[in-house]
């Protein structure tokens, strides 16, 4: 009865454990998320200030080119950064 007791406390240990690293993990993601979204508001409020010189209710060419061209800019900085913190994790982790 005892080892089955110690058994038992031990599985519940890890157990906990486990559902302690899950938690981490779904933390880190949602961190990284809200991240991503910050970071995403900050670039359209950068794009908008340099591009839209007057809102109204639609675009003209310059601003829609303007704006086209601040998103490829941002859309390839942040693969170059992704690739970049890739290979170092990928050194760190040899």
């Amino acid at each position: 009865a005892r080892k089955k007791a110690a058994s038992l406390r031990r599985t519940m240990v890890e157990l906990g454990e486990a559902d302690e690293a899950e938690l981490q993990r779904l933390v880190a993601a949602e961190q990284q998320k809200a991240q991503f979204t910050a970071q995403v508001h900050h670039f359209m409020e950068l794009c908008w200030d340099k591009c839209v010189e007057k809102p109204g209710n639609r675009l003209d060419s310059r601003t829609e080119n303007c704006l086209s061209s601040c998103v490829d800019r941002f859309i390839d900085t942040t693969l170059a950064i992704t690739s970049r913190f890739a290979q170092i994790v990928q050194k760190g982790g040899q």
